[in-house]
């Protein structure tokens, strides 16, 4: 058994903000498939179903980012589940917007969701970082993760969103790599490898007609003969 769980911060106030895009992955695997309806649980949102054969829980805590531990490690007791089966998708400010990385253990680079889960069940759990860029300025942070994508987001975020749903069974099989296969397959498909056609040959001059042979010219008559004989004598 698998518990991914989206981060984020609950309430349609924020639904559209970057630092929700935790929300928008496990929002889209289980729409895509078939997961139970949403039903509050563990000081969250929570929904049952299965990839791969392999039974998923997923989860959005209620509990504001900042206190995403305590949501998660409820459920984690209640299934009885250790930090290796666990998934965490999270924004990530040091990848490019559209950019995906999987993760194992380590730290937690200052983002307060995953602080708190490491408060609470440590950092033995594996991660899911979605790049949505940096503002430039330290000092920019909060308000950018706070602020709804740009329309001109939209159809990378799509597309990165859809990958994720694609890979999620690989995910909850663990195979991390064929789980980011996947979503190369949307962010970056491959370019098409037919062969550029050969340039055309120009066209031959056409053949230039010989000239038309001159008429031979017509034999003197009887009278210019002999008006020619007079000339000379």
């Amino acid at each position: 058994m698998r518990l991914f769980v989206g981060l984020g911060n609950p309430g349609t106030k924020y639904q559209g903000n970057r630092h929700n895009i935790g929300f928008m992955a496990v929002d889209r695997i289980a729409a895509d498939h078939g997961f139970a309806p949403w039903r509050a649980r563990f000081q969250g949102l929570a929904s049952e179903g299965t990839l791969g054969g392999e039974k998923v829980v997923l989860l959005k805590p209620g509990t504001f980012m900042n206190l995403s531990g305590q949501s998660v490690g409820e459920a984690m007791r209640f299934y009885k589940l250790a930090p290796a089966h666990v998934t965490v998708f999270h924004d990530e400010l040091d990848l490019s917007p559209g950019r995906c990385r999987t993760k194992t253990g380590g730290g937690h680079a200052g983002h307060n969701g995953l602080r708190s889960i490491h408060a609470h069940i440590g950092e033995a759990y594996d991660r899911v970082r979605l790049g949505i860029g940096h503002p430039g300025d330290k000092d920019r942070v909060a308000g950018y993760v706070l602020s709804d994508f740009a329309k001109a987001d939209q159809d990378w975020l799509d597309d990165l969103l859809r990958g994720i749903s694609d890979g999620a069974a690989a995910l909850a099989a663990g195979d991390p790599q064929r789980f980011m296969n996947a979503v190369a397959l949307r962010t970056a498909p491959p370019r098409s490898s037919g062969a550029t056609p050969a340039a055309k040959a120009p066209k031959a001059a056409p053949p230039v007609a010989p000239a038309a042979a001159q008429p031979p010219a017509p034999a003197p008559s009887k009278l210019d003969q002999l008006l020619d004989r007079f000339r000379r004598d």
